[in-house]
């Protein structure tokens, strides 16, 4: 089996958050909302069936910890979950931070507008935060 290597596309436009059991947490670079992903770190695999029934239930888990963690952290009023895959095959699940109000609200955030990067202290506090949020669960 091939190391583990994240996709160059998702690496750009997110920093690590930390390293769950099997996937690694990343917070999407873009101050419109709180927006998590989950990569599941397993080489070649692009779709939820093709993990192992083992790896199947711990992305389960994984998932559900990361949006009621995220849900509580910002006081969202809905998290949407999403794995979509059309613009990166490598298997990753958006897990994002919904408020009644917010840009494009009820609409998706795909596709909306363009994304607002964190200044780099933003982004390091936002990142630090969830990790204890989250990580500490």
């Amino acid at each position: 089996m091939r190391q583990f290597k994240l996709d160059p596309r998702l690496a750009a436009d997110t920093v690590t958050v930390g390293t769950l059991g099997l996937c690694r947490l990343l917070l999407m670079n873009d101050r419109r909302w709180p927006w998590l992903i989950l990569v599941p770190q397993r080489s070649d695999v692009t779709e939820v069936h093709d993990l192992t029934p083992l790896d199947q239930t711990m992305l389960t888990f994984e998932t559900c910890l990361v949006a009621k963690s995220l849900k509580s952290f910002c006081g969202a009023d809905k998290i949407n979950v999403g794995a979509l895959g059309n613009m990166v095959a490598m298997l990753h699940i958006h897990v994002i931070a919904r408020r009644t109000g917010d840009p494009n609200w009820p609409g998706p955030v795909w596709g909306f507008g363009r994304g607002e990067p964190y200044d780099d202290p933003s982004l390091e506090k936002m990142r630090n935060d969830l990790a204890q949020a989250i990580l500490s669960v």
